[in-house]
């Protein structure tokens, strides 16, 4: 397919990219630019040419991705200039995170940063020799240094590759080198971890220490702008906080774990980060104050923060906690939620190509659509002025307590919450029919299982069945649309569901069945959560040096097999295979579980513990497994309340170093599939709770008051 053919008519240009799936890659389909996807076609044509491939990485809700088409892909001079010298290929990172992966980490052995868009000069068997990040449509000064436009660096790349191709060469192969020795190296040996005498729980105080020396105590969160909700180390933190509750932990924390995490979570949802009228968090603050935000809202962070703000709300009981849950999973179920029970991926931040265009409000906008006696009240709550605080417009973000505002403004409490609630829903409806920001509707895997799990999680703490229903939906699609001939495969969007999963696909998705098993007991949940993770053993783990592969062994052949071991916006798939490994020890007594995820955890504990900020969701399965982990078994009947108000004591708590299996005493095919179950029998004829920890189990127990004193 050539760069001006035009298979629809109305457009000029029609690239290969027309035939994808992915929103992303359909963004860029009539580029003059001739853009394959990556595949074989591409890559042979390179090699065939002997040219050298222009990668261009990104996504659907990346705002300069959209900037960098504006000004150069849709550019017809720079897209000649591309089609002459390079074969280009784009990639959506969302679909691809391997080649993501391989070349980002590339990048920044090069540059010395990174992020999206993302651009990569690569011989021809796919060897980077230069890259970077966004680059302007023409030459730009900053100061005292020039910032070469894509014009320029095209011509350099085209003449370093025609007219000195050793040098090419030279730097290929070490950026190659490079990238195979961080894929390979061996984790370090056991033993080498804890200094003697110290005891496996202070390396968890260690790390809190760590980091709170980067809490900003003023606004929340860790370090400056712009800021991002670290929803991973808040978990890690708030478990051990749970530690210091027992006592476990006898060192004093230098600064309270739960001051930090209430701190930040307060002001996230006070903060423009919040979405106040609909519900949901965008990507991150461009500021440190979380005011303005990058408007972009992702699946996987919403997935993360429900779950810190759910688990907060069972140490504290504070309302305002569950509040931000079932807002922020209503508006997964109302905007981000395919009719077969898929979750899309990202909204972007723009519509109309402004960013952030839908989420503004001006003064008198907000006038307009209220009740006379509601608006000022609004106003003064939600900070809306003349001026505005972005670009002339408002933010909705809340500076001052209720309290404080029902005493300026002359109001009862009561009264003014009232007002707020009718205002939101007058100003949401008028909102409604605004042009929405786009929808990127592929459904990934993994990102699913994050959100599976987190609406499990929420059905089940907050007595939610409407939210298990949409879990179960989700986990039967899922298993059903993504899981072909043995292999579960990574992305869905118009019925074609496409790419070998990953390892992160594999363990999130078993992660969420696991969740979903504990709050449903329907063993076959729990059946496919172990399949999951057996064929992710097969198909990932690095029996030579330790760990897992982000890539099957069935996979296509990169120029080198990643592993990443790091934590980002969400869980490196390694962490979550060890921790899903632990949990299924703890419930199958299979010590291969355990000894895999203590065999990747150990080697790397010092590490973790020194750097937090990079392997928050680590550092939780670390927890887990040095942890006294609580083994809860209950036999009963799940329609008789005895049943019912034992799992109802469990249910009341944040107990996250435990499992839970429940089955009737009956239930053959539970007992069977679920080992804790196993030799479980009924006390006195009543529903009977087993407890065990540290490898022994306490005498089993009938009434909640019993199994309260218990956990």
């Amino acid at each position: 397919m050539s760069d001006n053919t035009n298979t629809q008519g109305q457009h000029k240009h029609t690239n290969r990219l027309i035939n994808e799936t992915s929103p992303y890659l359909l963004q860029h389909a009539h580029n003059p630019v001739n853009w394959y996807p990556w595949g074989e076609e591409a890559l042979q044509k390179a090699q065939q040419e002997d040219k050298p491939i222009l990668l261009s990485v990104g996504y659907s809700a990346c705002h300069w991705c959209h900037v960098m088409e504006r000004e150069s892909f849709e550019n017809e001079d720079i897209a000649a200039q591309m089609n002459q010298h390079f074969v280009s290929i784009k990639v959506d990172r969302e679909e691809r995170p391997d080649i993501d992966n391989i070349y980002m980490q590339a990048v920044q052995a090069l540059t010395s940063q990174g992020g999206w868009p993302m651009t990569v000069f690569l011989t021809p068997d796919g060897r980077p020799y230069y890259g970077g990040t966004y680059f302007p449509p023409r030459d730009r000064r900053y100061g005292q240094q020039v910032m070469p436009g894509f014009p320029t660096v095209l011509r350099s790349m085209a003449d370093a590759y025609q007219h000195r191709r050793q040098d090419v060469e030279e730097q290929a192969n070490q950026v190659a080198d490079y990238l195979k020795q961080r894929s390979s190296t061996p984790l370090r040996k056991k033993g080498s971890v804890m200094p003697e005498g110290t005891m496996p729980l202070e390396m968890l105080d260690n790390a809190s220490r760590e980091l709170a020396t980067d809490f900003d105590p003023v606004n929340g969160g860790f370090g400056n702008a712009p800021k991002f909700p670290n929803s991973l180390s808040l978990e890690f933190l708030l478990r051990v906080h749970q530690h210091r509750l027992r006592g476990d932990i006898g060192t004093k924390a230098t600064r309270s774990e739960l001051e930090i995490v209430e701190t930040s979570l307060q002001h996230m949802a006070n903060g423009g980060i919040y979405d106040h009228l609909g519900g949901g968090f965008h990507r991150y603050s461009v500021d440190a104050e979380w005011l303005v935000p990058h408007f972009e809202k992702m699946l996987y962070d919403n997935a993360l923060l429900v779950r810190i703000y759910l688990h907060a709300y069972l140490v504290t009981n504070n309302p305002s906690y569950s509040r931000i849950v079932e807002e922020t999973l209503n508006y997964v179920i109302r905007e981000m939620t395919s009719p077969e029970g898929g979750f899309y991926s990202t909204q972007d931040a723009d519509s109309e190509g402004e960013e952030g265009k839908f989420y503004l409000w001006t003064a008198e906008e907000v006038r307009a659509n209220l009740l006379p006696e509601d608006a000022p009240l609004f106003m003064a709550y939600y900070d809306v002025t003349a001026e505005g605080n972005f670009e002339g417009k408002n933010i909705l973000h809340v500076k001052q307590s209720a309290e404080r505002v029902a005493e300026d403004e002359e109001v009862s409490l009561e009264r003014l919450q009232d007002s707020l609630q009718r205002s939101r829903k007058m100003l949401f409806n008028v909102r409604e029919h605004r042009v929405k920001p786009a929808r990127d509707e592929k459904i990934l895997t993994a990102w699913n299982g994050l959100m599976l799990r987190s609406f499990v999680e929420a059905g089940r703490y907050l007595d939610r069945p409407d939210y298990l229903q949409v879990a179960e939906k989700n986990a039967r699609f899922l298993l059903s649309e993504l899981y072909r001939d043995g292999r579960l495969l990574r992305t869905y969007k118009d019925g074609q569901a496409r790419v070998k999963g990953y390892l992160e696909d594999y363990a999130f998705l078993a992660d969420g069945l696991l969740a979903l098993y504990e709050a449903r007991f329907h063993p076959h949940w729990f059946a496919d959560a172990r399949r999951l993770m057996d064929e992710a053993i097969t198909l990932f783990a690095d029996e030579q040096n330790g760990g897992f592969f982000d890539t099957g062994s069935d996979a296509e052949a990169l120029v080198s097999r990643p592993k990443d071991i790091m934590d980002n916006a969400t869980p490196a798939g390694t962490s979550v295979t060890a921790d899903v490994l632990l949990h299924l020890a703890a419930l199958t007594g299979e010590e291969s579980y355990r000894q895999r995820a203590d065999d990747y955890l150990q080697p790397i504990a010092d590490v973790m513990v020194q750097h937090p900020q990079a392997f928050g969701y680590a550092l939780s399965a670390l927890d887990f497994a040095i942890s006294p982990v609580k083994e809860l078994a209950i036999i009963g009947d799940l329609r008789e309340a005895d049943t019912r108000n034992l799992l109802d004591v469990i249910n009341d708590r944040y107990l996250p170093d435990s499992v839970l299996a429940c089955a009737a005493p009956n239930d053959t095919v539970a007992i069977q599939t679920i080992p804790l179950l196993a030799d479980r029998l009924l006390k006195d004829g009543k529903a009977t709770a087993y407890v065990c920890q540290n490898f022994a189990c306490l005498s089993p127990v009938n009434t909640p008051e019993e199994l309260e004193r218990l956990l």
